[in-house]
């Protein structure tokens, strides 16, 4: 691949996506691709800088709209400095979250205008979407559960102290991307076994990564 490939994991809180990450990009290796991987807020030096201020919710007595800004801060720092110049050089990169987190967690349960947020996502990426982006979904109620037992004594961040409720309207934020973006979206039934978490992801990547592979075969054949 000339160009690399941006793969983007999403989903609630406890859906295993870091766990996921870590073994997909131990297959990909296995392969002999450059993977990167990397994870949001933060992933560059700029953002890991305001990641503690998001996470630890020193920015919500601010609003939405701050949360927002500061997210798209660190994310154009994470794209130019750490995705973009990979992806340039035929890296694979994996990231835990990136855009449909922010349309999720600020656009949907933060209330902001939806011209507001496109606005903040086009300069934040700039241009940079990513290939493929798997959903990992769960019930929120089994995803605290699980987020709870892996944090242990530790405090719920931001984002995991909210309700139920609110955790409940970001899965079906992140079911009505995946169908409004069926092809750049795969949804993955992360009730399962992590083995089988693990399988479909697999599958799915390797798809993504044939098809761009024969594209780019019969671009060369055309040309």
């Amino acid at each position: 691949m000339a160009r690399g490939f941006f793969i983007t994991f999403e989903g609630g809180e406890g859906a295993g996506k870091s766990t996921q990450i870590e073994r997909l990009a131990a297959k990909l290796r296995d392969k002999r691709y450059d993977i990167i991987v990397s994870r949001e807020p933060g992933g560059s030096p700029g953002a890991e800088a305001v990641r503690h201020v998001l996470l630890s919710g020193a920015a919500e007595p601010f609003g939405p709209e701050m949360e927002a800004l500061l997210f798209a801060a660190a994310r154009s720092d994470h794209v130019e400095q750490v995705i973009r110049p990979a992806v340039e050089r035929g890296a694979v990169v994996l990231c835990d979250r990136f855009l449909d987190s922010s349309r999720v967690y600020q656009g949907i349960t933060g209330n902001l205008d939806p011209d507001f947020m496109a606005a903040v996502e086009r300069v934040a990426i700039n241009g940079m979407m990513p290939d493929l982006t798997l959903i990992l979904d769960l019930d929120p109620a089994e995803g605290l559960k699980r987020a709870t037992a892996r944090r242990g004594e530790g405090i719920a961040d931001r984002f995991e102290k909210e309700t139920l409720e609110v955790h409940e309207k970001r899965r079906e934020a992140f079911l009505a991307i995946a169908a409004n973006e069926p092809e750049r979206c795969v949804v993955i039934d992360a009730a399962q076994s992590p083995e089988a978490v693990e399988a479909a992801i697999t599958a799915a990547v390797f798809a993504a990564l044939e098809a761009r592979a024969s594209a780019g075969s019969r671009g060369r054949v055309d040309a």
